[in-house]
């Protein structure tokens, strides 16, 4: 019967080379196959525990931000302890952890990182830049497409919504890209990109699509900049354009708890799912009463007018970035996420009551700390 041992090296950096020597070739004497951070022996030996086959990673593209690490902890404590975490400078979560740094510009070096994985999610995050995003995004994923093709690995890739038309009608999985603006459409390209990729049997794959973020500690949204941060620091909160429409805010934790499930379950691939989120949604009027809750205080805030984001834009960066996702706040957002509901019963999404008592709760713990 044939076997597979992995053997963990401490640390590699994709693409460093060299030859390894493992604890499988000195119980077999064969030629070993070296797989990125993972040495793997394929022939027949006999290990101290038995013949038998140890799956393989799974790992994290662009593991620093807050997806990929709220990614790492779910798969952590539901579905496996080995864990590979990619980036440019990646950071041990958990004793298990296998650390691996590299740029996923670099097409060798991507597939270096994906070596011996079992399944890769590409959760890279880029600050919010239209020309970084145009020039770096597509190319990230032509390599990973390129690097999970040539190992075997599966590939599951956290997408948002930008493409979708900033209309208040319903967003399903079926929803037409209507990509306006140079972020909306290298978002387009990046799942037209796969989705070809996909359907050629190029790559397994599958596709998370979530709506904005609202979430704990670092999280880096618009909400959270414009609404949290403000909060926590004692300043008023601005809500762009109007107070009255109708938001679909994801709560970070529950959009990685929902991909390392469907990362995790086989008849899931070949699609896309829309991550869960609450349905009792909200204006920012009721974000702010929730706040209000919460904080034990009243939260004041401003409107901020069409107007005020052109003015603004012409010396701030982020504004700048904000400006062509504007029409996205001047209209309800639906985003429907009943697919993942079905198919997924048990799984409990939390509340925008709960999430806003819950960064309350967070900012008090940073303070104490």
């Amino acid at each position: 019967m044939g076997g597979l041992q992995r053997v963990r090296a401490p640390e590699i950096h994709a693409g460093a080379g060299g030859p390894t020597l493992c604890r499988a070739q000195e119980l077999c004497r064969c030629s070993c196959n070296v797989s990125g951070a993972y040495i793997a022996c394929y022939c027949e030996f006999r290990s101290p525990v038995g013949n038998r086959k140890v799956l393989p990673v799974q790992t994290i593209l662009g593991a620093n931000g807050q997806i990929g690490t709220e990614l790492a902890h779910e798969l952590h404590r539901r579905f496996t302890k080995d864990i590979r975490l990619v980036s440019r400078n990646p950071e041990r979560l958990h004793d298990t952890d296998e650390l691996v740094t590299a740029d996923l510009m670099d097409a060798e070096q991507t597939a270096s990182a994906v070596a011996g994985s079992e399944i890769a999610y590409l959760t890279v995050g880029l600050p919010p830049d239209a020309k970084l995003w145009a020039e770096r995004l597509p190319l990230m994923m032509e390599n990973t497409i390129a690097a999970c093709e040539k190992h075997g690995a599966k590939l599951v890739f956290f997408d948002n919504t930008y493409m979708y038309p900033m209309t208040g009608r319903p967003q399903t999985e079926q929803t037409r890209f209507a990509p306006a603006g140079s972020k909306a459409h290298t978002r387009a390209t990046m799942a037209t990109i796969l989705l070809e990729a996909m359907a050629a049997g190029r790559v397994e794959a599958v596709i998370c699509r979530a709506p904005e973020f609202y979430g704990p500690g670092k999280t880096q949204s618009f909400t959270n900049a414009m609404v949290f941060d403000p909060i926590a620091a004692g300043k008023k909160s601005r809500v762009p354009l109007r107070d009255d429409t109708l938001r679909t805010l994801i709560w970070t934790p529950d959009a990685s708890r929902a991909m390392a499930l469907i990362g995790n379950t086989p008849s899931a691939y070949g699609q896309t799912w829309h991550l869960p989120c609450d349905d009792n949604r909200v204006t920012y009027r009721g974000l702010i009463e929730l706040a209000s809750a919460s904080w034990g205080r009243e939260i004041d805030y401003s409107v901020m007018k069409r107007p005020v984001f052109f003015v603004a834009r012409l010396f701030n960066q982020g504004v700048r970035e904000l400006w062509e996702l504007l029409p996205r706040y001047e209209v309800d957002n639906l985003f429907v996420s009943d697919k993942f509901k079905r198919a997924f019963p048990e799984f409990r999404v939390t509340t925008y009551a709960e999430g806003v008592a819950a960064i309350q709760a967070g900012e008090v713990m940073a303070t104490v700390d």
